[in-house]
């Protein structure tokens, strides 16, 4: 692969990750995450 291509499908990717972590903030997804991972940390340590 040539360096010119390499880097276009860097750039491709960050743009694509940054598209799905706006597309999560739009639908409010962080507070579902949010959630989630009180409970598993609560379960972790045995008070859940």
């Amino acid at each position: 692969m040539t360096e010119k291509r390499r880097q276009y499908i860097g750039i491709a990717c960050l743009v694509l990750g940054l598209l799905f972590i706006g597309l999560g903030l739009l639908r409010e997804e962080q507070l579902t995450v949010l959630k989630k991972a009180a409970a598993i940390c609560l379960e972790c340590i045995g008070i859940g």
